[in-house]
């Protein structure tokens, strides 16, 4: 028997790793699992050089509970430990057997798998614990080891009769943590955490039924067997050849990491680089819509198979974060615990990487089916858009994919758009005016007012729009976007010719004053415009340039782009060429002048949906009147 204390620095270890180190007591289970793995693919791979003469099998991770005796239990059956390598690898903490393992097999052990990278792994153990044993049996011709602590600096060592190869670790767990006796919080655990470890974990049993006798009667009642039940895949979709799977993997993998969601993504990604660092994982693209607080965290983030985090700030780039699956990587820089990232070169060469493979993906898409993508673009086009604004790389690249479709649901990239509309759309100024709506509904009469002209008319209806228009209008010199309902009448050039006024200037400006005294100054401009007599007597517009302020300022939130509160300022637009104005023009009575004036605004505020509250109560009511 040998006896001693633990080779640490300071006296208070433990203290300071139950309650600093790791900021989630639960991880303790994840250290473990971690090194029991760890220790089975080292066998795996000395074997496999042949320097282990012993048979590797079909190694497992077994997990069992002894509510009884207040005692959890972690059983692998790796390469175990010589009383020697206990003294050295659980009595020195920090020193990492995993590092020290690749470092010796460095040419060899590039593919093993091994997950170990942090020293104080086993440690955490004493989170959860006030004592524990450590049971193990090297693959080597030695005596097992029996290693005891209780938390203090104090340990024993001693030789065991255990004869299996391998490690079991027994946790005798604390007063305060008695919660880890429970078996749905373990399986919650190994879950959570260990859902696609590359060793099986077995954790209770399972009934699994018996094959039906050819001859059993029709009364037959189906037989069950009890057979260990293996929480875990250890071979997940993404440890894979993109060439080995097929669409229906990538699915079904999809349903396993998601099972209760219920919808199919609409096209997945395959990530896998080995240089300059090692990353890969599989992203899916889920229906998305036109919703930016779309629920977040749903990439999971591995390291060698063992979940680390779904919090993927910075490897992802922030508008990929909508997105949903797995990334693996060993080269990610986590601290000590295995809980955050730490600042390191690699993350945004990872990120990067990441926005390029994306970017690939979405044209070799569009190329190879345009009409499919088409018909999945109002699915993903908040996702793109953001990564336009966001993305410096990515915005680079949208021009090949981006759409911007129109009301009758045609598709047109951008450069698409330039050279279709170069000759219909170009205003004065030698601009191409791109007209577009954000609600065909709301905007349905100017819409159709635009069409009659035979001008193409955009649909962009997501949140943001109003900010990708500033940033593409920015980027190119000769065009503007105008919204079909903004005061873009003057900035396009009319097919027809420009159309005459009926009224003299002297009947202009007396129209214009009877219109000016029946309208808030404070919210309308009044304009007068010679348009065709079809068109409608009151049109209210709004100042592209304010609209776009208060629209950028609503998406924003005082959030992403809060831009402070922006006033209510409109344009009335008034046809000069209309009957409603010659009879405004032509009426004695200032009663019945202001009435018209009242009844045009309150239309034109209604078509709008600006007519609201108790001006609306009024206008019906008025209506009613009119119509007795």
């Amino acid at each position: 028997m040998s006896s001693g204390k633990i080779n640490v620095s300071v006296e208070n270890i433990f203290p300071l790793i139950k309650k600093f180190l790791y900021s989630d007591h639960e991880i303790f289970l994840r250290e473990l699992i971690s090194n029991a793995t760890d220790a089975t693919l080292k066998l795996k791979h000395l074997t496999s050089i042949g320097e282990a003469k012993v048979e590797y099998g079909n190694p497992k991770i077994e997990v069992k509970i002894d509510k009884e005796g207040k005692k959890l239990h972690i059983i692998d059956q790796g390469l175990g430990m010589t009383l020697e390598e206990v003294e050295k690898y659980i009595n020195q903490i920090a020193f990492s057997g995993a590092e020290e393992f690749l470092e010796k097999y460095k040419d060899t052990a590039k593919d093993s798998g091994v997950i170990g990278h942090f020293g104080l792994g086993f440690y955490s153990a004493f989170m959860v614990a006030s004592k524990v044993d450590i049971i193990t049996k090297s693959y080597k011709d030695e005596p097992a080891a029996h290693w005891s602590c209780d938390g203090s600096p104090e340990f024993t060592l001693v030789p065991h009769d255990k004869t299996e190869r391998g490690t079991e670790i027994i946790l005798h767990i604390a007063e305060d943590s008695l919660e880890f006796l429970e078996d749905g919080k373990i399986k919650g655990l190994l879950t959570k955490y260990n859902k696609f470890m590359p060793i099986p974990i077995v954790f209770g049993t399972k009934q699994e039924a018996l094959p039906r006798p050819e001859d059993a009667p029709e009364d037959y009642k189906t037989e069950y067997k009890e057979v260990e039940s293996i929480i875990n895949n250890p071979n997940p979709a993404w440890t894979k050849q993109p060439s080995d799977l097929n669409d229906e993997d990538y699915k079904s993998f999809y349903r396993e990491l998601y099972p209760m969601q219920f919808d199919e993504p609409l096209f997945h990604i395959h990530l896998n680089v080995d240089y300059p660092f090692n990353l890969t994982g599989i992203l899916y693209f889920p229906k998305l819509g036109a919703d930016l607080q779309i629920q977040k965290d749903k990439i999971q983030l591995y390291q060698n198979q063992v979940f680390v985090t779904d919090n993927v700030d910075g490897i992802v780039p922030e508008f990929l974060t909508m997105l949903k699956g797995v990334i693996d990587s060993p080269d990610i820089p986590l601290n000590v615990s295995r809980s955050y990232l730490q600042a390191d070169g690699n993350v945004k060469k990872i990120s990067n990487y990441i926005t390029r493979k994306v970017s690939d993906k979405l044209k070799s898409l569009f190329n190879e089916n345009r009409t499919d993508f088409e018909a999945k673009w109002n699915d993903i086009k908040i996702v793109l858009e953001y990564g336009m604004l966001s993305e410096p790389k990515f915005y680079e690249k949208a021009g090949d994919f981006v759409l911007y479709p129109t009301v009758d649901e045609k598709y047109y990239t951008l450069a698409e758009l330039k050279e279709q509309l170069k000759d219909s759309q170009t205003n004065k100024d030698g601009k191409l005016v791109l007209l577009y709506a954000s609600n065909k509904e709301a905007q349905h009469s100017y819409i159709e007012a635009a069409k009659e002209k035979g001008y193409e008319i955009l649909l962009l209806d997501s949140p943001i729009v109003s900010h990708l228009i500033q940033k593409l209008e920015a980027d190119n010199e000769n065009l503007t976007f105008a919204r079909v309902d903004g005061d873009v009448i003057e900035k396009l050039i009319q097919k027809e010719d420009a159309q005459l006024s009926k009224l003299s200037d002297e009947e202009k400006e007396s129209l214009k004053s009877v219109i000016e005294a029946n309208v808030p100054k404070e919210k309308y401009s009044v304009q007068l415009e010679a348009m065709d007599s079809k068109s409608a007597p009151f049109l209210i517009t709004q100042p592209e340039f304010m609209r776009r302020m208060k629209e950028m300022s609503q998406s924003g939130g005082g959030g992403m782009f809060g831009m402070g509160n922006f006033p209510e300022m409109y344009n009335l637009v008034v046809n000069t060429n209309s009957e409603l104005a010659t009879s405004i023009l032509n009426t004695e009575n200032d009663e019945v002048k202001a009435s018209l004036v009242k009844q045009a605004l309150d239309l034109a505020k209604l078509s709008q949906g600006l007519l609201k509250g108790e001006e609306l109560t009024s206008f019906v009511k008025r209506s009613f009147e009119t119509l007795k």
